[in-house]
């Protein structure tokens, strides 16, 4: 795509924006230093609905919205479904039951949640070690890859050989990476300063700026689209969610190219794929959160009715916004295709669909400071995922190594001053990886791989199992990781001998069977392989955390000390919350997309599952929930 210089009023708004960051760097500094808790979750003194916000904002990132928007313009209704692979309807989960459970333990990482489920063994120290590797990993991966990706879309709008002529000698391969040095650099100033609570009121101010931009680009949207012209170009099913074996999308004129795009599509057998991203979906979602920012924001509320009103609040306040700005950005580039098609093929004159929402921001349809508001937002996007993932890399290696084995009596003062140089190192490590990506991209894309597909079986028994223990917890940790290094290369030369129908099974979602069978195998041998965890390490979680599941000896020692004990009889309400939850969510996804596209009777007959669904949750989850 060709280079665009931003207007003066576009340079501005991004400009006061950044001043604003390290304003609130500054005058948070002495609030975050007080203790380690302050530091890092904010003294949980920050407001569930500020903390929701903020969660919200570090969900709304470029690179997923990039793709959002990618998917939206060739699958249409259907893509509401897509991002389950992540899994979107994690946050029901959360929100329901498990964000509450987790809230109870009063922990400060994920790792520290080890010890206080397991115990302080041997083997509960060799897991807690894992939790800790982990989270270190994904987080530099996601430090180390994010920035690459926001420097490249900068570079669209801000040429650096362009602005600053003298870097006219600079290789075009590292200009991306010069601006995303520049812009970490102020995420990383007011994330370090600040904490949490600079992370949650950057965020805040992140959110409001893309909501303006998503009402007005929706606006714009609305504003030039005909339904009947608009549905000429569309194939038909574009505008329904309903699927059947395959996708039945069949573009035609100037959009027949789009054909190739979902015959190579990993989605191109729908009713597979729905199947396949459901099963991983749920699993994952039950298996709780990965030890990332969204963890550290729940660790973060108040109490554990807080962190349950959190997680409900970021599919409110995300979903209908994201997906204004989506759906306008999506038709608008499917009405002015013809304008934008040169500008969006790459260098084999292939369509980059990631390319379509920069080049609908750079359209004379945005007007001045919209364009500069749209990026300021994406930038913010891009600095509150990255000073999340920096806050959560810093807590693990602070207070899951520093601390615990090195400074156990650190003064608050010592432990800022960790939190400072450990930020640095890790910024730094980031960067070097990012620089070099070509050369550790395979290594770390194996890495995290391997790590999440090795997560869901551990930490789905972890909450539901009472004779489940911390080396069962080690071995399918360890037995995931095998075959997810492995799998990517051995299915890769399998798949290459089948028919073309057939290579869909390399992608990840297609092997995970395997992964979790042997994770699973795996707990189940390394559980066995040792005694139960301690009987008093089993109450006192018990106790605490009260979940359901098999949990009949614990609950038993634990009622014969406390026989006003309460033990958890809310699966089959949990469960009901989670189905209308998940519902309720995908209705906050598709009412923006039809409301854009001014299919208003869809647009109705959404909002009325959403308030019917919404009934049932405020009736059945929230008035249930703990004071």
């Amino acid at each position: 795509m060709k280079e665009i210089l931003l207007n003066g009023v576009d340079i501005a708004i991004i400009a006061i924006y950044l001043g604003f960051l390290i304003f609130i760097g500054l005058y948070l500094k002495k609030r975050a230093s007080k203790n380690l808790e302050s530091y890092l979750l904010g003294g949980k003194s920050l407001p569930w609905y500020m903390l929701g916000l903020s969660n919200a904002s570090g969900m709304f990132d470029i690179s997923g919205t990039v793709w959002l928007v990618a998917i939206t313009v060739v699958y249409g209704l259907k893509s509401i479904y897509i991002p389950w692979l992540w899994p979107v309807f994690n946050q029901i989960f959360l929100m329901v039951y498990l964000s509450a459970w987790l809230r109870r333990s009063e922990c400060t990482t994920g790792a520290e949640w080890i010890a206080f489920r397991f115990g302080n063994g041997k083997d509960a120290r060799f897991s807690h070690a894992i939790i800790v590797i982990f989270a270190v990993i994904s987080c530099l991966g996601m430090l180390a890859y994010g920035f690459i990706g926001m420097g490249k879309f900068v570079e669209i709008f801000l040429p650096l050989k362009t602005v600053f002529p003298f870097l006219a000698s600079a290789p075009d391969a590292y200009i991306p990476h010069l601006w995303g040095i520049t812009f970490t650099l102020f995420a990383v100033f007011y994330a370090l300063l600040g904490g949490m609570m600079s992370i949650v009121w950057a965020d805040v101010a992140q959110y409001i700026i893309m909501t303006l931009a998503a009402i007005t680009i929706a606006i714009i949207a609305i504003m030039h689209i005909t339904p009947e012209t608009f549905h000429h170009l569309l194939p038909d099913g574009w505008m329904s969610p309903g699927f059947g074996k395959t996708l039945e999308l069949h573009w035609q004129g100037v959009f027949s190219e789009f054909n190739r795009t979902i015959s190579d599509s990993a989605y191109h057998i729908f009713s597979f794929f729905f199947g396949m991203v459901l099963l991983k979906g749920i699993l994952a979602s039950v298996a709780g959160p990965a030890p990332t920012y969204d963890m550290q924001k729940i660790l973060s509320t108040k109490n554990p009715r807080e962190a349950s009103l959190m997680s409900g609040f970021v599919s409110i306040i995300l979903m209908p916004v994201r997906y204004l700005m989506i759906a306008g950005i999506a038709v608008l580039g499917l009405i002015l295709f013809k304008d934008i098609e040169p500008g969006i093929r790459n260098l084999d004159g292939l369509i980059d669909f990631e390319l379509v929402l920069p080049a609908i921001i750079a359209h004379p349809y945005i007007p001045v400071g919209l364009t500069g508001i749209v990026i300021a937002g994406l930038l913010a996007a891009f600095m509150s995922t990255f000073a999340g993932t920096l806050n959560a890399a810093q807590a693990y290696i602070v207070n899951d190594i520093y601390i615990k084995f090195f400074r156990p009596q650190a003064s608050p003062k010592q432990a800022t001053h960790a939190n400072y140089i450990v930020g640095i190192v890790i910024v730094l490590v980031s960067i070097f990886f990012g620089v070099v990506a070509q050369n550790v991209d395979q290594v770390l894309q194996w890495v995290t791989n391997a790590l999440y597909g090795s997560y869901i079986a551990a930490n789905i028994l972890k909450w539901h199992w009472w004779r489940f223990n911390s080396r069962g917890f080690a071995w399918g940790m360890i037995a995931g990781m095998i075959p997810a290094l492995i799998l990517p290369l051995v299915m890769t030369h399998i798949v290459a001998g089948l028919p073309s129908q057939w290579t869909l099974l390399s992608e990840p979602l297609y092997y995970f069977p395997i992964i979790l069978l042997f994770s699973v195998v795996g707990c189940l041998l390394g559980t066995y392989s040792a005694p139960p965890t301690e009987t008093e390490a089993l109450k006192n979680f018990y106790k605490k955390t009260r979940p359901w599941g098999f949990w009949a000896p614990v609950t038993a020692l634990v009622e014969a000390e406390d026989p006003n004990f309460k033990r958890n009889r809310n699966f089959r309400r949990d469960l009901v919350n989670v189905v209308t939850g998940i519902i309720w969510q995908t209705g906050l996804v598709a009412v923006p997309i039809y409301l854009v596209c001014k299919e208003f009777t869809f647009a109705g007959i959404g909002a009325m599952i959403i308030l019917a669904t919404s009934v049932v949750l405020y009736n059945n989850w929230y008035k249930k929930l703990e004071n």
